[in-house]
């Protein structure tokens, strides 16, 4: 008599498409709060097989090869690897999943969401604090409307620097001309404690996901564990947004780097900002 064997999970029978359903609640708080942390919303088996392969990619396409205690501040802060999608099918396969992209058109409360692009931001293991910053600064963009998924790929306790938020930050004009520095950790450490913007500073459990606008500002504290803190993030922005006019020379790169051919006023609609989700 022989026993049947359980075929083990492959990438089609993983779910990375089903709707993760958010309460109105859920949303409005999003919206006022300008961040959300959201658990469960991918399994520990979807993260362990895409975790897997981000990981591989980013080793073989990491060029840092300089040691951690020479790196200036941004360098011991992450390893950051852009774009993975356009260079391995399964992460493609991940990135493209229509959960996280769902969920950012609900938070966002737009029609649909195009992806900006996608960027692993791997701490390493000894890895230094990331500074307060806002994502959008980087960004030539004609709205708001802008989410960055923040997905751990592991559980991340707090001595691996999960990412803090400074709720209702988004709504702050202030320090927005900042680039992520030493400068910027001074400056707008100082500018939320003296506007007392609260701060929320808590561990991820696996599976856990946080969405937070462009205009979030955010940190992450140092990794002070013997291993490397594994984070993919998926920047989603509204399908009809617009490139806007560079304010600084950070997003006239970006212009140049993850717009090529946009013309000012257009809307970003080119092979590397493809359409996630589009309601029905």
């Amino acid at each position: 008599m022989s026993a049947t064997l359980s075929a083990a999970p492959t990438a089609k029978k993983l779910d990375i498409d089903s709707p993760y359903y958010v309460t109105p609640e859920q949303i409005a708080f999003f919206r006022e709060q300008g961040y959300i942390k959201l658990k469960h919303v991918l399994s520990p088996e979807v993260l362990a097989h895409y975790g897997a392969q981000i990981t591989r990619k980013v080793k073989e396409l990491n060029t840092v090869n300089v040691p951690l205690e020479q790196r200036n501040t941004y360098g011991k802060a992450f390893l950051q690897i852009m774009n993975i999608w356009t260079k391995c099918a399964v992460v493609k396969e991940f990135v493209f999943g229509q959960r996280l992209a769902r969920l950012a058109t609900e938070l966002l409360g737009t029609r649909g969401v195009r992806m900006y692009h996608d960027q692993a931001l791997y701490k390493e293991a000894s890895g230094g604090h990331t500074p307060w910053h806002a994502d959008q600064h980087y960004w030539p963009l004609s709205n708001a409307n802008t989410c960055t998924a923040w997905i751990p790929l592991q559980a991340v306790p707090m001595e691996m620097g999960p990412l803090a938020f400074a709720v209702k930050s988004h709504q702050c004009k202030l320090g927005r001309d900042l680039s992520i520095s030493d400068e910027s950790e001074r400056a707008l450490a100082k500018m939320l404690r003296e506007r007392n913007f609260e701060v929320v500073d808590t561990p991820f459990e696996l599976g856990e996901i946080s969405f937070h606008y462009g205009w979030t500002f955010h940190r992450a504290g140092p990794n002070t564990s013997n291993k490397a803190r594994e984070v993919m993030t998926i920047i989603y922005m509204d399908q009809d947004m617009k490139l806007a006019e560079p304010k600084n020379q950070s997003q006239k790169n970006d212009k140049e780097g993850w717009c090529p051919g946009v013309k000012i006023g257009e809307v970003i609609d080119i092979p590397t900002t493809p359409l996630m989700y589009t309601k029905g």
